[in-house]
């Protein structure tokens, strides 16, 4: 259902306030440089930030921007199952394409509690569901036979799979069957991920070179393989930049140094990024020819 590079869009700020004439012009920029798809009020989008006001209005400026070019996955993910469906219910009548939901964080469910939890969100809306498995930041870990058995049901359509596990991917596609689309949540694993049956990324270093992530997810999807990994290598400063302090504050640096219009304000609890971070994704940026 999707595939290729897809950007975990940043939300930018001005002076406090959502910043939507800049944001249009990012979905604008992303949808011309070949972007598949796109992912408002994810992590990398702040979203734990946000007022309900803000994340619908986010979801809506994405839509608005995308005009139908470009499918939309609405961040609707939470650690509490009702507020979830409430976000799956707003994008839903928004018209999003899908809602990304992240595995219910703090709480630490039992795997039984997840079947529950996105069992709920499926009975409650019929808006396509994606997976997110990150347990780095949730801490409960979707494991892979959870996700066979998620993968059930019909509007559970993906997975953006971020354990770091790479034999998930081939676990996956034995029991959750071809049809069910596997995304990487690893910038930097995005190649082996694709190489085992991955189709797609949704990207932080994608919000910074959508070009060069689009082109990568080409040269994956037809099996250039030798094409792939000189652009993974290309891309690999800007992967490990993009972390080299807490997301997304070197993400929405590079942005205000590719385009003048784009703020790296950020949020609290997140900083700006460090004198340390702000020159390794110069040094990145450089690397790759993005700047």
């Amino acid at each position: 259902m999707f595939s290729g590079s897809i950007p975990a869009l940043v939300t930018p700020f001005r002076d406090g306030a959502f910043d939507a004439p800049a944001f249009a012009r990012l979905v604008d920029w992303q949808v011309g440089e070949g972007s598949k798809a796109l992912v408002p009020c994810g992590t990398t989008g702040e979203s734990p930030t946000l007022s309900f006001d803000e994340h619908y209005r986010v979801i809506d400026c994405c839509i608005e921007a995308a005009a139908g070019r470009v499918p939309v996955i609405a961040g609707c993910g939470s650690n509490d199952t009702a507020t979830a469906i409430r976000h799956m219910r707003h994008a839903q009548a928004a018209g999003a394409d899908a809602a990304l939901i992240v595995a219910p964080y703090y709480n630490r469910p039992t795997q039984d509690g997840l079947l529950a939890h996105f069992k709920a969100l499926a009975d409650a809306s019929d808006l396509p569901i994606v997976v997110y498995n990150v347990p780095g930041r949730t801490v409960t870990d979707i494991s892979a036979e959870t996700m066979c058995k998620l993968a059930e049901i019909p509007s559970v359509v993906a997975v953006k799979d971020a354990s770091g596990d790479l034999a998930r991917v081939t676990i996956h596609r034995a029991g959750a069957g071809a049809g069910f689309c596997q995304l990487s949540g690893n910038d930097d694993l995005w190649l082996p991920h694709a190489a085992m049956g991955g189709v797609g990324c949704i990207s932080v270093t994608a919000n910074v070179a959508p070009r060069l992530c689009a082109d990568f997810a080409a040269a994956c999807a037809a099996g250039e393989w030798s094409r792939a990994l000189g652009l993974h290598d290309r891309l690999f400063g800007l992967h490990k930049a993009m972390f080299s302090d807490a997301s997304p504050g070197p993400a929405k640096y590079a942005l205000s140094r590719v385009h003048d219009w784009f703020s790296p304000e950020v949020r609290l609890p997140i900083i700006p990024a460090s004198a340390a971070s702000r020159a390794a994704v110069d040094a990145a940026l450089a690397a790759a020819g993005v700047l």
